[in-house]
């Protein structure tokens, strides 16, 4: 009986894994420049908290969740997206009643959602996100989508396009709700399943659906720009002027509304611009979601984030043909000729592991040919040969393989050697 991974999901391997480590090492360098500390939460939550923070309507919820039952009967899921559940935390931890606002959090790790696997996708995938929680400043938009831009360009990324939108506040989509409702209604029928429920619960859910995305009626659809407030209108002013400040470039696109019911005011993405990318071109998504922290308990606090895949920022990379640089050099090789030579080999790979000094040795007896073969496989920077003759006289030759110089140091002055 032979075994695979489950469908959706994949292993990463050596070769593949470093470039994984390098991409997560420059998010957790830009967290630190930002400012955003880390946050940790459960693999699983409770069920109501997505249905209640990401939304009842949207796709996630009614068709991507792994949900099931524990052993109490308590419904759990698998969590989908990692802002309901910083939320979650913020507001059971109280930390809106820390003095420094907004909180800046930052989470890394698997989420996972039942959709059809294709090119970057995958139903256990890596995201990495952040979410500023306490302030109604349009200055912690524009921060937040330089935050995102600052990621792809630090990367190496140029192929990069920046989308936004504003969703307004509830006047807004009030309004905007009803012209919906008008526009489609008297086609709906024309319209997926999935779509005539939306129409009375959520029509804006409507302008993100995938199967009737080329329908005639979604490029005329009321734009949610036409029914800003005076209030939403200048809050969107203001967020472009401060991207304006950044010289960071964007497109206003009216239809842009995102997957998720709680974002309200900026909404934004950025795509990939590469050619042979793929037809989903988004790489990162995110936007503000005033309300959410009173809809999962906590008083009524203003937030924003953003989330992205590692998986599509690797896929984006491989399409610029952008390669990450990966430190994995073999400080030192040690081939072995004999038993007492091993014992020896063993106790100074030791001693340059313990002073930091990358090392490897010879574990399946081969001849010296082969092991120097394996010296240059795996990029080793030096390599010394230990035998009787180098036992006898406590030195040995170190070979710079770059080179091809050698050099005799004695046992005891080896780590200094390779230090200096």
């Amino acid at each position: 009986m032979s075994f695979k991974v489950p469908r959706g999901t994949q292993d990463i391997l050596p070769g593949q894994s470093e470039k994984w480590q390098k991409a997560e090492e420059v998010l957790r360098e830009l967290c630190h420049v930002y400012r955003y500390k880390e946050i940790r939460t459960p693999i699983f939550e409770s069920t109501e908290l997505f249905q209640r923070g990401v939304g009842d309507t949207t796709d996630i919820v009614q068709k991507e969740m792994y949900t099931f039952e524990d052993r109490g009967g308590r419904s759990l899921t698998l969590r989908p997206e990692g802002t309901a559940a910083a939320v979650r935390s913020y507001v059971e931890h109280k930390m809106f009643g820390q003095p420094d606002q907004p909180v800046k959090l930052s989470y890394m790790g698997p989420m996972f959602r039942y959709e059809r696997q294709q090119a970057g996708r995958y139903r256990q995938f890596v995201q990495f996100g952040v979410e500023a929680i306490g302030s109604a400043d349009p200055a912690i938009d524009a921060e937040v989508i330089a935050f995102a831009m600052d990621i792809y360009k630090k990367v190496g990324l140029k192929d990069l396009k920046l989308v936004i939108n504003s969703l307004g506040d509830k006047e807004t989509r009030d309004a905007h709700r009803t012209a919906l409702i008008n526009h489609f209604e008297p086609s709906i029928g024309e319209f997926c399943s999935d779509c005539q429920k939306r129409l009375e619960k959520n029509p804006l859910r409507i302008l993100d659906c995938k199967v009737d995305r080329e329908h005639p009626l979604m490029a005329t659809a009321p734009a949610l720009t036409d029914y800003l407030t005076d209030d939403s209108a200048e809050y969107f002013a203001k967020v472009k002027n401060y991207l304006n400040i950044l010289e960071i470039p964007y497109e206003v696109d009216p239809n842009l509304v995102r997957g998720l019911d709680y974002y309200n005011h900026t909404a934004f993405e950025i795509m990939s611009t590469a050619s042979g990318f793929g037809a989903i071109t988004t790489l990162c998504g995110g936007g503000r979601y005033n309300g959410l922290v009173e809809d999962i308990g906590g008083p009524d606090v203003p937030g924003i984030g953003f989330a992205l895949s590692i998986e599509r920022l690797l896929l984006a990379l491989e399409a610029e043909g952008v390669t990450l640089e990966t430190n994995e050099a073999l400080d030192m090789y040690v081939v072995v000729m004999g038993d007492e030579a091993k014992a020896k080999a063993i106790e100074l790979v030791s001693q340059f592991r313990a002073n930091g000094i990358s090392a490897d040795m010879d574990y399946a007896d081969r001849k010296m040919k082969a092991q120097m073969k394996t010296a240059d496989r795996q990029g080793a920077k030096y390599v010394i040969v230990l035998g009787d003759s180098e036992l006898e006289e406590q030195a040995v030759n170190v070979k710079e393989m770059a080179t091809g110089n050698q050099e005799k140091v004695a046992f005891k002055e080896l780590v200094t050697y390779l230090q200096k």
